[in-house]
């Protein structure tokens, strides 16, 4: 029984839900659900103050509508952009204008011209030097989908074109595609654990009069590039830091032995915030000068900063101050043209620059030693601290010269062996001592594997940083941490939260798509409701016309 009132209801209503809601289910309904929303991981760029001045981005949450460099009209739109279509006065344009901006990296930067690459290094160096900038500003990794976003926006029609007629502009606005973004990260807020540590270590040398003097080895571990958690500095400063190890690897053994031990104290010094003023050395140098015990530091010979040693084949020896004939830099900036003879490829040259104090940032640390009168210079394969290579997110493994840094490495532990064991012929180094390169490719794997600017490496815990001290502890003497810590009155620096978070992208249709979709359902079920309403009506009629006509011919 209830079978055939429930088959009657179907047949008495069914068809008219299905005439009503089946359009517009498949109206309001999206093509693809799949592709109707995205979610992408976004590095915000970055964010802190140094000196009492701001730089970076100071905003962080994003909910926008999407839109191209060639369709954005105000600040209630986030500009989506590929990096090399991004120029640096079309930056400083819109910075203030839109409302946000999320750029996309390129896929692989070893298919980049040379010209693309040196405009995406001079637009990053605009970006994280000049004054700082007040809307969202993000970083997203190539990938097919963002990719097709990118397309789908520079495609979009331009509704405010005054070219086009009113019509076609209204039509654009109701045919277009678009998309909303979000980013939800809350409001960046200073960190409470700004610190920087510096490890460092000693081995002890030896003289039969008790006067031993001090070399110093100094170099910064921490990165520096637009946006944290995509600087991974492999060359800027992971060159200098990989160098370093292997000296101490290397001197360790050395020195392990009383026959072959130098005449020398070596300290060896990791310091942390290089690419923030130099603070780790700062702090250290404060520490050392300052204390009422003689230090090691108070008989030093000279100091050697090792910075970025892969980009070319010139070893540049940056002073503030060119060091006097037959004095200790000099002699060894001499040992240090002799090993560079050995390779065709390698040649050193003196770079003599005036430390500025009206600047607030140093351009190179030896120059934090200079200032207290320790004789001290740079090694570098880089003539200029102004060059944008030094601060940039293009400094990966895949940009990486390998063979030169391997090759810097030599010239440098050759020429720093001759000095300290006094040899004038011959290899300082050789079967065990030379280059370990297994030693040399786990740190650069290490170094490479993971970004390194200071926000991320200044809690206890910071794995690279226990990497490091583990490592030191095995070659060297009295391994220590020490944290620089801002004054809470007057910081010299100061990190903020938020480096970066999950951008979702959804697909809409414009709000005045709503609308008239909204109108066009009203006037459907309208059209509807009457047809239905009066069909009994235009049937009776037609029936009577029908039965009439049939009357009449008969």
């Amino acid at each position: 029984m209830w079978i055939n009132e429930v088959d009657e209801i179907f047949k008495a209503y069914l068809p008219y839900y299905v005439l009503v809601f089946l359009p517009i289910f498949i109206i309001v309904s999206p093509t693809s659900p799949v592709t109707a929303s995205y979610e992408f991981p976004a590095y915000r760029m970055q964010h802190y103050d140094l000196h009492g001045t701001s730089y970076g981005s100071r905003a962080a949450s994003v909910n926008l509508e999407a839109r191209a460099l060639s369709t954005w009209s105000s600040s209630r739109h986030c500009l989506v952009t590929r990096l090399k279509d991004l120029s640096i006065d079309t930056f400083r344009n819109i910075k203030g204008k839109v409302g946000a901006l999320v750029i996309v990296l390129p896929e692989s930067y070893t298919n980049l011209t040379r010209d693309e690459k040196q405009q995406m290094l001079l637009l990053e160096n605009k970006m994280l030097f000049e004054e700082e900038t007040t809307i969202p500003v993000y970083f997203v990794k190539h990938s097919k989908e963002m990719n097709n976003v990118v397309d789908d926006l520079s495609k979009s029609v331009d509704i405010n074109d005054k070219r086009k007629s009113a019509g076609e502009n209204l039509y654009a606005s109701v045919a277009a595609n678009g998309y909303q973004i979000t980013i939800s990260t809350g409001t960046p807020s200073i960190r409470s654990d700004n610190k920087i540590a510096t490890i460092h270590g000693h081995l002890a040398g030896y003289r039969s009069d008790g006067k031993v003097p001090t070399i110093v080895l100094v170099t910064h571990y921490d990165s520096f590039g637009v946006a944290p958690d995509l600087s991974y500095g492999v060359d800027s400063n992971g060159s200098g830091v990989i160098i370093m190890l292997e000296l101490i690897r290397t001197l360790s053994t050395l020195y392990a032995d009383t026959k072959t031990r130098g005449k020398f104290n070596l300290v060896f010094l990791l310091s942390g915030g290089g690419k923030f003023n130099f603070q780790g050395s700062k702090k250290w140098l404060e520490d050392q000068l300052d204390a009422t015990e003689t230090t090691l530091l108070q008989e030093a010979s000279f100091v050697t900063c090792l910075d970025t040693l892969a980009t070319s084949g010139t070893i540049f020896m940056h002073v503030s101050k060119p060091p006097k004939e037959g004095s200790p830099a000099a002699v060894f900036h001499k040992y240090l043209k002799t090993a560079a003879e050995q390779y065709a490829s390698v040649s050193v040259e003196g770079v003599h620059k005036k430390i500025n104090l009206a600047e607030d940032l140093l351009a190179w640390e030896h120059e934090r030693y200079s200032i207290r009168r320790l004789p001290a210079f740079t090694l570098s394969s880089i003539k200029s601290h102004k060059d944008p290579w030094k601060s940039t997110i293009l400094d990966n493994r895949e940009n990486l010269k390998y063979e030169r840094l391997i090759t810097n490495a030599k010239v440098i532990v050759e020429a720093l062996g001759k000095y300290i064991l006094n040899v004038t012929e011959g290899d300082a180094f050789n079967g065990s001592l030379d280059i370990n390169k297994a030693n040399f490719d786990n740190w650069l794997r290490i170094l490479s594997s993971q970004p390194r600017s200071a926000q991320l490496l200044n809690t206890k815990d910071a794995t690279l940083v226990t990497q490091i001290q583990s490592y030191l502890s095995k070659h060297l003497s009295d391994v220590k941490i020490t944290y620089a810590i801002p004054d809470k009155r007057d910081p010299d620096y100061q990190f903020y939260s938020i480096t970066k978070g999950t951008m979702n992208i959804y697909r809409v249709k414009p709000a005045v798509f709503d609308l008239i979709l909204t109108l066009a359902i009203i006037t459907y079920l309208t059209l509807v409701y009457y047809t239905i309403h009066y069909v009994p009506a235009l049937y009776s009629v037609c029936s009577n016309l029908m039965k009439n006509k049939k009357v009449r011919s008969s």
